[in-house]
């Protein structure tokens, strides 16, 4: 048994849907269960739908109709005007958002959000489930929430694992045997049968959840690289691909903000020693990047960049020592806040963090820290990782910059930055 995964860009217009039946239909090796996301941008836009809603807006039918007509001229591309009862299933599935958005938002924005957003995966796999029974790849639609149980932490849903292992093995793994399964990334459920999701690109962490329920043989991640590259082609005119990669590096590297593979991915995968394979939908043909539990270091450096960074640099308000207990009370308000810490440095008297910059959350985050400790702030600045690094590869990426902050380890130097002043 395999797991695919596909992300949006691969089922982002009718020709994309076409390619991924192609690859399915040249798939030969046994069952298959096939894992796919919102297409195109659209997880985008129901995030501004849902914005719209949240504040009143106007605009939120406007958004809501360019959603629709976006869906149903993909299905009239696909199935040319033939009848199916696509049209009928996801016209149905768009009612649940119509319901929603004809009332004032009156429960949690995390839970309105989650209710609107998951809409993306549940229509794209209905549409992929359609075509590919259209071109005669016996497929059978399933929903995720129905198997990956949840608590009700929207919008972050905390997985369930013993409760989704038994539902994936009662009830799901029996329909494998007949069919290709279809299901949706990024999407779970509650006991009260209330939609979560498991957060933003989460789609990837739902197919490891589904190779790690099923002892898959392997999972593929379908993209439009051909496999994991040393850099994001965005800021590098030269990049390699790694052909091996350790789980071991894999988790530094997606934790560090590698975006190919979801940071949450690889850990169900390691836990059964299921090799991930990350594949080009464009150049299926192509052998791509494995990831195995083999340790072997990697062969080149890679570089991972996060823009939109602040640096948040803390110091107690009577120059005492950082210890513990300071830590612990910090550590606690992030936690509150839900910042994440990309990298952080401590000294006797301060201690710094780079997050990414989410201007309300820090000023939140800023105004309950300043109750104790002195708190100084900058922003626009960008976080360079580099794995295995050298002098020359530090050198290579601080040309014209300002380093604010520097964290090295064995294998992995960290430098938060700012670009030169005149």
């Amino acid at each position: 048994m395999d797991i695919f995964k596909f992300g949006g860009a691969s089922v982002k217009d009718a020709d994309g849907v076409k390619n991924l039946a192609n690859i399915v239909r040249d798939y030969k090796k046994g069952n298959l269960l096939i894992v796919i996301s919102a297409m195109g941008k659209i997880t985008d836009k129901l995030e501004k739908l849902t914005q719209a809603f949240l504040t009143q807006s106007d605009e939120a039918h406007a958004i809501f109709d360019e959603i629709k007509h976006f869906h149903f001229n993909i299905i009239d591309e696909l199935f040319q005007g033939k009848a199916n009862p696509v049209y009928d299933d996801v016209a149905n599935t768009f009612v649940e958002i119509d319901w929603l958005i004809e009332d004032e938002p009156d429960n949690n924005p995390d839970y309105i959000y989650d209710q609107i957003v998951s809409i993306g995966e549940v229509v794209s796999t209905k549409i992929v489930a359609a075509w590919l029974n259209e071109t005669g790849n016996k497929a059978l639609w399933a929903d995720a929430r129905n198997y990956i149980q949840t608590d009700n932490t929207y919008r972050e849903g905390k997985v369930d694992w013993a409760k989704t292992n038994q539902i994936i093995q009662k009830d799901l793994l029996p329909l494998l045997t007949d069919n290709i399964i279809v299901t949706q990334g990024f999407i779970g459920g509650t006991s009260e049968n209330y939609t979560t999701t498991l957060g933003r690109e989460g789609s990837d962490y739902s197919a490891a959840i589904f190779a790690s329920c099923l002892d898959a043989a392997a999972l593929t991640i379908w993209k439009d690289v051909p496999g994991v590259l040393n850099a994001d082609p965005k800021w590098f005119d030269e990049t390699e691909k790694i052909a091996q990669l350790s789980y071991h590096d894999a988790i530094e590297l997606t934790y560090y903000g590698a975006t190919v593979i979801h940071p949450k991915t690889i850990k169900p995968l390691q836990n059964k020693g299921i090799p991930l394979f990350v594949r080009s939908f464009i150049q299926p043909e192509g052998s791509g990047t494995a990831i195995t539990k083999d340790n072997n270091p990697l062969p080149i450096p890679s570089f991972i960049f996060k823009v939109n960074q602040a640096l948040i640099s803390i110091f107690p308000k009577d120059y005492s020592f950082i210890i513990e207990e300071n830590l612990s009370n910090i550590f606690e308000l992030f936690h509150t806040h839900r910042i994440k810490i990309n990298t952080m440095l401590n000294s006797a008297i301060s201690f710094s963090v780079s997050v990414d910059d989410h201007p309300t959350q820090i000023e939140k985050l800023i105004k309950d820290l300043s109750q104790e400790f002195t708190v100084k702030y900058n922003k626009g600045l960008e976080l360079v990782t580099i794995r295995y690094y050298n002098q020359q590869t530090i050198d290579r990426v601080t040309v014209d910059k300002d380093i604010l902050l520097e964290v090295k380890s064995r294998h992995t130097c960290q430098m938060v930055m700012k670009n030169k002043t005149t």
